[in-house]
Order: C-alpha cells, then sequence, then structure tokens
C-alpha cells in the first residue's frame, strides 16, 4: 500500500491552521499600510513618493465625487464644492498639520485622545473612534470597489456584456482583493507613484479639454447662471443653500487621517530621533499641503465641468455619468480609445485604494487592541483577520447592492468623525500649550467639523448606523477577548530596586513565604495581628521568616504593563514589597514565578478568603483588578505554568 500521509506528519486540518496563522506575532509588520509598523529611519521614502500612497485613498475620489457632487447639490455644485475647498484648506489642513506634528509616529488623531482619557472610559471611547475607523477604512473597499465595477460596466466596450452583474462583479473585485492579502502584500509605494502620477496626468488631460470646451462655448456659461439665477434668486441665497448641502460633498476630505498615519514611511533627517523627528514632521506638513492643494484644484475644476457639460439626468441612478462623471467626459469628448484608457486606470486606483485601505485596518487593530487585551490570539495573525474584512466587506456590498450613491454617506460619516476628533484633540493640545489664539482657531475649525458631521448624520443616517454596528462588534468582541484572557500573566517584564532584590536573595536559602495583604492604614497593628493570624492559619513555626506583599493597582483597564517592586521596611521589622501594576492576581503570579526563576525555589503565598459573593469579586477583578484575589492567582499560575511540579504554592486560610 502507498503511504499517502504528508510527509511531515501532519493532518490537512493542522497544515491549514499552520498557514493561517502564519507569522502571528509579527506577520502585520510588513503590511505598508497608513499605520503599519515604523520602518528603519533609513529606508524611509521620500515624502512624495510616500503622498503617493496616501493618493490611493485621496485622489481616487475623483472618480466618484464629481458624480456624488452633481446628485446632492446639483447646479451648485460648483459653488459648494468651493466651500468644501475653503474647509478642506482652512479647516483640515492646519488641524492635520498640528496632528502631524503631535503625534510623529503615525498614530494618528486616536491616540492624541487615548492619552486625554484614562480608566475604561478612555478605552471605550477609543473602541467607538475604531468603530468610526473601521466604517472608513471598509466601505473606502466596498465603495472603490464599486466604482470601479461602474467604470467598467459602462464602458461602451463592455455594457452589453457586464450589464446587470454590478453586484457580482464587486464581490469578484472583493474577493481579488482578499487574495491578494492572503498571499502576501509586499511595499506598494512604488505602485502607488506610478498609479497615481498615471492617473492625475490623464485627470489634467480631461480637465484641460472640458475647460477648453466651457471656454469655447459661452452659451454653457450663461445657461448655466441663468438656471441658477431662476432656481435661487440672488449670490447669498446661493451662498446660503451651499453652506447647508455641502457636508454631502464631504467624501472630498478623505486622506488626512491616512495623511499623518503614513508618518513613519517619511524619510527623516540624518539626526533625526524617535524623540524629536524633525525632518519626518516637516515631510508630513509637506505631503499633507501639497496633496490638499492638488486635491482642491481637481475639485473645483471637476465640479465645473461635470455640472457644465453634461446633462443633470445623466447623474441619476442607471445614467452614464452615474459615478463616473470624468470618465463620461474622456469618452465623450476624447474617444473611445482614451476613455477606455482613462477607464482602466480609475479602476487600477480604485482597486488599489481598496487594498491601502485594507492594510490600513490590519494595521490599525492590532496597535490598540492587543494592548487592551482586547483581541483574540489569531487576531494577530493577518490571514484570519482577512477573511473577516473580506467577509464583512462582502457583506457591506451586498446590503448597498454595490451602489456607489448608497455608499456615500456612510463613508463620509466615517470620514467626517475621524477629521471632527482629530479637530478636537488639537483644540485640547492648543490649550494644554497655552496658545490661546490657535485655540480659539482649532475650537472654530471643530465647530464646523460637528456642524458638518451632525448634518450628515441627520441627512444620512446609514453611515452612523454602519459606524454603530462596528462600534458594537468591537466592544462585545472586545471584552469577550478580554474576558477569556483575564487569567493570562499579563506582565512584560519585573523590576525590583535594590531593597526588594535584597529581601529575595536573604530569603533564598530557606522556604520564601509570602503573605497577601491589602493594605489599610500600615500601621503596626495591621501587619502584627496578620503575622499572628497567618501563622495560626497555617501552622507556620515562629522561626520561619514572612516577607508581606502588597499590589497598588494604578489603571485597570491596562492590560499588558510592566511590574515595579519597590522593597520597605515598616515598623522596624516587617519587610514589605509594594507592587504596582493593572493587576492584583497577575502581579502577585509575575512576582512568584519571578523569585522562583532567580532563586531556584518555589515560593509560597498565603492569602485570607474574601466575603462577598464570587460573581461580584469577579467583576470586581474584570473591571478593578482585585476582588477574590487568591482562587485567581492560583488560576493564573495553572495558565503560566503547566508543570504542577515547578508551579509556586498558595494557600488559603
Amino acid at each position: 500500500m502507498v503511504d499517502t500521509a504528508p510527509a511531515d506528519g501532519r493532518t490537512a486540518r493542522q497544515r491549514l491552521r499552520a498557514w493561517l496563522l502564519d507569522g502571528l506575532s509579527d506577520m502585520a509588520k510588513q503590511y505598508p499600510g497608513p499605520h503599519a509598523e515604523a520602518p528603519d529611519q533609513q529606508h524611509g521614502r521620500r515624502w512624495w513618493k510616500v503622498m503617493c500612497l496616501t493618493g490611493l485613498d485621496y485622489f481616487s475620489t475623483l472618480g466618484y465625487q464629481p458624480g456624488i457632487a452633481a446628485l446632492a447639490a446639483g447646479l451648485l455644485s460648483p459653488v459648494a464644492t468651493l466651500v468644501l475647498v475653503l474647509v478642506t484648506l482652512c479647516g483640515a489642513l492646519p488641524v492635520y498639520r498640528r496632528v502631524a506634528q503631535e503625534s510623529p509616529h503615525g498614530q494618528g488623531s486616536i491616540a492624541m485622545l487615548e492619552r486625554l482619557l484614562s480608566f475604561w472610559k478612555g478605552k471605550l471611547f477609543v473602541l467607538a473612534l475604531l468603530g468610526f475607523a473601521a466604517t472608513d477604512f471598509v466601505i473606502t473597499i466596498t465603495l472603490s470597489a464599486a466604482d470601479a465595477t461602474a467604470h467598467l460596466v459602462e464602458n461602451p466596450h463592455l455594457r452589453g456584456a457586464l450589464g446587470g452583474h454590478q453586484v457580482l462583479i464587486t464581490l469578484l473585485l472583493v474577493a481579488l482583493l482578499g487574495g491578494v492579502f492572503l498571499k502576501g502584500f509586499s511595499e506598494a509605494i512604488g505602485i502607488a507613484v506610478v498609479l497615481v502620477a498615471v492617473y492625475l496626468a490623464l485627470n489634467v488631460v480631461v480637465v484641460a479639454v472640458g475647460l477648453w470646451h466651457v471656454a469655447t462655448d459661452p452659451s454653457v456659461v450663461t445657461d448655466w447662471t441663468h438656471a441658477l439665477g431662476l432656481e435661487h434668486g440672488n449670490p447669498l441665497a446661493m451662498i446660503g443653500v451651499a453652506l447647508v448641502v455641502f457636508p454631502k460633498l464631504a467624501l472630498g476630505l478623505s486622506g488626512f487621517e491616512t495623511g499623518v498615519a503614513v508618518m513613519p514611511h517619511i524619510e527623516g533627517d540624518p539626526d533625526d530621533t524617535e524623540e524629536r523627528p524633525t525632518g519626518r514632521v516637516r515631510g508630513a506638513r509637506k505631503l499633507l499641503t501639497t496633496a490638499a492643494v492638488i486635491m482642491s484644484c481637481f475639485l473645483i475644476t471637476t465640479s465645473l465641468i461635470t455640472t457644465l457639460l453634461i446633462p443633470a439626468d445623466d447623474f441619476e441612478p442607471g445614467g452614464p455619468a452615474n459615478g463616473r462623471a470624468l470618465a463620461y467626459l474622456a469618452h465623450h469628448y476624447l474617444g473611445g480609445a482614451f476613455g477606455s484608457v482613462y477607464d482602466l486606470s480609475t479602476i487600477a486606483i480604485l482597486w488599489f485604494a481598496g487594498a491601502s485601505a485594507m492594510a490600513g485596518l490590519l494595521n490599525l487593530l492590532p496597535r490598540y487592541l492587543p494592548r487592551y487585551g482586547m483581541a483574540p490570539h489569531w487576531a494577530r495573525a493577518v490571514r484570519p483577520m482577512v477573511l473577516v474584512l473580506t467577509a464583512t466587506a462582502f457583506l457591506i456590498t451586498w446590503l448597498f447592492d454595490a451602489n456607489v450613491d448608497k455608499q456615500g454617506g456612510a463613508y463620509a460619516t466615517g470620514v467626517l468623525v475621524l477629521i471632527t476628533s482629530a479637530a478636537i484633540a488639537v483644540t485640547i493640545a492648543a490649550h494644554a500649550a497655552r496658545q490661546r489664539g490657535w485655540t480659539v482657531g482649532f475650537a472654530v475649525i471643530a465647530g464646523v467639523f460637528l456642524y458638518t458631521t451632525g448634518i450628515n448624520i441627520a441627512e444620512r443616517p446609514d453611515g452612523v448606523k454602519i459606524g454603530a454596528c462596528f462600534i458594537a462588534a468591537i466592544v462585545l468582541v472586545s471584552l469577550a477577548s478580554r474576558l477569556a484572557r483575564s487569567f493570562e500573566l499579563r506582565v512584560t517584564d519585573v523590576r525590583l530596586d535594590q531593597v526588594a532584590e535584597r529581601f529575595v536573595r536573604d530569603t533564598a536559602h530557606r522556604t520564601i513565604r509570602f503573605i497577601a495583604n491589602e493594605p489599610a492604614g500600615r500601621d503596626l497593628a495591621e501587619y502584627r495581628d496578620k503575622v499572628h493570624q497567618i501563622r495560626a492559619d497555617n501552622d507556620i513555626p515562629a522561626e520561619d521568616d514572612l516577607v508581606f506583599v502588597e499590589v497598588t493597582v494604578r489603571d485597570a483597564s491596562d492590560f499588558e504593563a510592566e511590574l515595579h517592586v519597590r522593597g520597605e521596611v515598616l515598623h522596624g521589622r516587617y519587610r514589605v514589597l509594594t507592587l504596582e501594576h493593572s493587576s492584583v492576581p497577575n502581579a502577585l503570579a509575575a512576582t512568584l514565578l519571578h523569585v522562583r526563576d532567580t532563586t531556584g525555589q518555589l515560593p509560597h503565598i498565603y492569602f485570607e478568603w474574601t466575603e462577598g459573593s464570587p460573581f461580584a469579586q469577579f467583576l470586581r477583578f474584570f473591571l478593578f483588578g482585585q476582588g477574590e484575589v487568591a482562587p485567581v492567582t492560583r488560576e493564573v499560575l495553572r495558565e503560566a505554568e503547566p508543570d504542577r511540579s515547578r508551579r509556586p504554592r498558595v494557600h488559603v486560610g
């Protein structure tokens, strides 16, 4: 009989598991998304090259922004777009230039706000922002794929063969994107430079031709101004309406959060340090300013030519310009060959914008959730996360019928919430720095974005609904993960001061006995009575040494942290090890294991039972790091040390 078993002896299920979890701890570091790990300084890229990576998301919105603006504002599209440009240059740009200064390692505004809040309220606030960030990135994937499909389906040469299959084609594009990440996604900046350069060059041609047709046909402008006058009366009314409708154009603000998040990829000065990356910050500011100026020019010119040269009915769902206004002009004025090249370029950059968003999400969630203990172990591996995100993108595509217009509100909500949070963060930062002028200016900008976000949510609630679903999913999964991982050791390092080291060294030649004590008044009677009780309950000889161990909980919402151990002698006779950590049982377990490894002896620790409901005590442990300490300490030790013969001894009396 022929032996068909694999050479390594593993079953197909084991091989699949190994493939999915390959590079569990560090595989995400290779992904060059917005929240990737910082590369070595000498391997950084010039700021304008990194701008092209940002541009995959930012500049690709030209594929659908003019059409969405025309649907939202009608004849007022150029005026509303001008308001959007003013908000971009006078609002979002100053905010993110300040974010680049305050958060130079790519953490973005979320990290700025995280530093302002502590305990569980800070963690839950970050989880909420992560929910909106997930909305932004996932809708970037689905919206970009849907618009790429629109360019395919509406191409005159493919319309007959592909018409009516938009959802299927979009799902195939999303699946292809997921397949690329399952295989591996290498450095994308070089490809991004080519795609962005070609795409912007083609758009320059389309805009130039469109402006030439507008200039050579004066009736186009006169007909437009006449229609505006009939519809809105006077310029003040037009401006007022434009201010009201411009939140619907907020898609044109995408890319700023990504712009600061890719900062670690920017080449800095030779004398840059991680504490003061001056060159990187300067490069990031150039990136943000250049991208904003380029995009503003395109936003104004494209909204003008599409509004003046395309009939309004063609923007409606099912119309030839819906979701592809510039491609419509490319085909109409420059012929099928140029139009097909333009379609191909647009499809490529839209698809790659989805790749940048996927990479960003894969690097964003691991940046926060593992530190909170709010991610399962498999979430640190890329491939399982790719499957989860791809399935989520499938669901969103199906729910919205791969329709660009339907997803615009959700995308805008994610973008606006992040920008608003950034504006609030820099306002607080300026106030803390006692910069009164900047504080007032940023506060006004934050007010504008709060208004814009509120209007967008009120008129298009789909975005906040999707964001709420992402927030609920992230919070529920995070809390379940935190619950499941509560009994992990959760100590990254143990640091003893000289006195604590001497205590451990002095007890190494005899039985090491610790008393777990919850300090109250720390007076003489407290320690004397505790020693008498522990000796009586556990029949400990009077000549055996006892060392007290006390834990001070700083922030119980932190999951992993260093353990600092300080030794002191109280009342001239009682030796006390004072520990600082986020959890009492985990700190005690880590100390016992450290003493075992240092001395080669198994230490003993003595507890009293805690009065109260076991369920209430567990909630105290989960939320506040305290509760019924003895059994939890023993469980942490059991998980950390499977060998019972090497496990420190826990006694409860």
